[in-house]
Parts: structure tokens; sequence; C-alpha cells
């Protein structure tokens, strides 16, 4: 498939400030409710170098992302990048990393929020997964009503999540100590690449979105735009909420499971954990609702392009509503997430696997982008320094990068078998025209 440059005025319904308010949810998202914990854990007050570190390196990874989005505005996103750069079996491999990636990540953050509300209204386990199963079926839902609903439901949840963030660093602010910084790398500063890739589930999203480019109504202007609008909310809000949990909390801030909670309970005193339930939820609907609607456009574009069973590809067009792909991805999500509750391994192990693949996506699409964006531009600049960040992350994701390459080898055997299947198809078409000729002499 190729591509266009350029996709015509008014083809798709969104705007610059919904775009924003995806990208924002979609890298914003569940991180900033559960991660800083997490990182502090790994690494102590030096998670605050990895939490630095991403956020540099989202400027080229999402300003490279733009400019491909912006010219080849299409459903497949890194897929179609990956496939005008290297070809279809590439595309078909990253495509199946996206794809796979969002039912096995989405479990992971509807807990997160579900932890958030079994804090507040008890229940334990049990109001964790229900909580859960809960989030997914109203981010399905919206989905189903297409883009622009889900768009409008972003910004709404962007801008009400936003002022809840910036509530909680302003209002425990007062209560920081500088002292809480030492020592600043208790467990050795080898920690930080640990901490590092836990945090890549923070800044995985600048991808995301890159599926919903020929929904812009302007994709070339209002991309970029949107980009960088997200590229500066996120960044602050994320040093922010990290650096608040480690010089407010200290070292309790490495054993929170709701440290947002404890930074309103610090600042605004009582029990506020209804409050921090709210943002919780907020934050995980705006996670999940983008990537859900990115997913969902992603295996339409997969079954068009013969990576998928082609019974998915309706919706795959600019301002069609990709329900069949949409339940495919629900209906994964589900599953994985009853997995995780008989096996009982908690949310950690899917984050991990989940960023893995991200990785992955973002290795072979900043590859990508040397190849397709115009050579001497900054957009091309950016991509060097991203493929460069991104292959040190590879090095610190480890072992999980085993869940992408598995991935790999299922796109390539549903290739082949395809490939035979078509050939074989084609060998008896021929074979029964050689034998009606043969009838009809």
């Amino acid at each position: 498939m190729s591509a266009s440059t350029a996709a015509p005025a008014g083809a798709g319904r969104l705007s610059v400030m919904q775009g924003a308010a995806l990208y924002v949810g979609a890298v914003l998202g569940t991180g900033v409710i559960a991660l800083p914990a997490l990182a502090a854990d790994v690494a102590g007050p030096a998670s605050l170098v990895a939490w630095a570190a991403l956020v540099l390196l989202s400027v080229p990874l999402a300003a490279t992302f733009a400019a491909l989005g912006a010219r080849y505005p299409d459903a497949g996103g890194v897929s179609t990048y990956v496939r005008n750069a290297f070809g279809p079996r590439a595309a078909a491999v990253i495509g199946w990393c996206f794809y796979f990636a969002v039912p096995a990540g989405a479990p992971a953050a509807a807990m997160f929020g579900g932890a958030y509300v079994a804090a507040a209204f008890g229940g334990g386990q049990v109001t964790v997964i229900g909580s859960a199963a809960a989030l997914m079926l109203v981010v399905t839902v919206a989905n189903a009503f297409g883009v622009t609903v889900s768009g409008r439901l972003q910004l709404m949840l962007a801008v009400v999540l936003v002022a809840l963030l910036l509530a909680a660093i302003g209002a425990s602010a007062p209560h920081a100590n500088p002292a809480n910084l030492r020592p600043f790398a208790p467990h050795g500063w080898l920690a930080v690449g640990p901490a590092a890739a836990l945090l890549v589930w923070s800044f995985a999203g600048w991808e995301a979105i890159t599926h919903l480019a020929a929904e812009f109504r302007r994709p070339a202007r209002d991309l970029p735009l949107a980009t960088g609008i997200a590229v500066c909310v996120v960044g602050l809000l994320y040093m922010g909420v990290a650096t608040a949990s480690v010089l407010v909390l200290g070292p309790a801030a490495g054993q929170s499971n709701a440290p947002l909670a404890e930074l309103l309970a610090r600042g605004l005193g009582g029990k506020v954990q209804v409050l921090a339930a709210a943002a919780a939820l907020l934050l995980t609907l705006g996670t999940m609702n983008a990537y859900f609607a990115g997913a969902a456009k992603l295996g339409a574009a997969l079954g068009r392009d013969g990576a998928l069973p082609a019974w998915l590809a309706a919706g795959s067009r600019a301002g069609d509503v990709p329900r069949r792909s949409l339940l495919v991805v629900a209906g994964l999500a589900l599953v994985a997430l009853g997995a995780d509750v008989i096996a009982g391994v908690g949310p950690r192990p899917l984050v991990l696997l989940t960023t893995g693949s991200f990785v992955t996506v973002y290795a072979l699409g900043t590859a990508a982008a040397l190849r397709l964006l115009q050579k001497r531009s900054w957009a091309r600049r950016s991509a060097w320094v991203a493929l460069v960040a991104v292959a040190a992350l590879c090095v610190a994701t480890g072992w999980y990068l085993l869940w992408p390459l598995a991935m790999t080898g299922c796109a390539l055997l549903y290739l082949h078998v395809r490939q035979r299947r078509a050939a074989n198809a084609t060998r008896h078409a021929e074979r029964h025209d050689v034998s009606h000729c043969v009838k009809i002499r």
C-alpha cells in the first residue's frame, strides 16, 4: 500500500484540542497514578533521573511520529510507515506488536484505576477486578459510537485530570522536604536503568494517535500542533507528580499503592480517597479510550492490508467506525484480565510485557522515519536521536522483549499460511481452467 502524503481538509473530524487531549490521555494515563511509586521502589530518588530522561526522549520521539503522521495520514499508523520503508512483512510484524500489546496492557491500566476505587470504597480484589471490567466496558461503548464521540469525551477528561493533578502538586508542595533526596541513589546508579524500563509504560503513546491521523481535519497542520501541546503538558505534569512524590512522601513513596492519593491527603488533609479514586478513574479512562481507538483503527487497517483476517477491515477508512476490530480488542482484554486474576501475578508483568512491545514499535518506527523523512530536516534529526535512545531502552527492557519476538513469529507464520492458501487457490483455479478448456475442445 502506498499512503498519500497529505489528506484533504475536512476528511476527518478531530480538532487540534481533541487530538491533544487524546495524546495527553494516551501518554499521561495510568503511569502517573502508579509508576512514581514503582520507580521509587526500584531506584529511590534517583528515579527522578529516569523520569527526566524519558521526558527529554519524548521530544524527538513525539516529533518523529508527528512528522510521519502528517506525511502519511493512514489508519495503519506506524505499520503504514514501516510498510512504506521496509515492506509488508515488517509492517505486519509491527502491526501485530502494537495491536496485541493493547489487550495485554489494558487490564494492567484498568487494575491501577481499580486499586484506587478499592482504597476509597473497600471490597479488596473484587472491587479492583470489577472496576477494571467496568472501565473496559465504558471505553468500548464510547469508541463504538465513533472517534468524534470518544474525542469529545477525551477532551473533557483531559481538562478535569490536568486540574486534579495540578491541585495535587500545588497542595502538597508546602510539605516538600529536600532531606528526602538523601541518599539519592540508595540502590546504586545502575538501578536507574530498570526504573526507566518500567517508566516506558508512562511514555508509550506518542505512536498511538498516529492511527487516527486521517481523522484530523487537516493532518499536516493539526497533528504536529496537537503533539506539541501534549508534549508540554505531559512533561510538566509527569515531572511535577514524580518530584512531589519523592520530596513529599520520602521513603514511603516507594511503598505506596496510591501515591496520588497520598499527595492529596498531605496537601488537603483528611481522607481524600474518593477524590483520588475519581482522578485515577479519569486517568485510566483517558488512557484506555485513546488506546482502544488507535488499536481498533489499526486492526481494521491490518485486515485491509492482509496482515489480519479481512473480516476486520470494516472501518479502516477515515470517518468509519472499526467496530469489529474494537470488539476483538475488548474481548482479548477481558480474556487477559481473567488470566491475570487466575494466575494472581498482578499488573507489573503485564506492564513490562506491554512496554517490551512498545519499545519494538518505537525501534522500527524511528528506523522507518530515517528512510521516509526528508534528509537534513529537523524531523529526521529527531528520528536519529530517538533511535539511539530507543536502542538503550531495548537493553533496559531485557527478557520482556521475548513477547514482541513471539508476536513477530506469529505475524510471519500468519503471512506464510495466508500466502500458501492463496497460492493453492490460484493453482486450483488454473487447473480448473485448463480442465474446462480441454472439455470444450
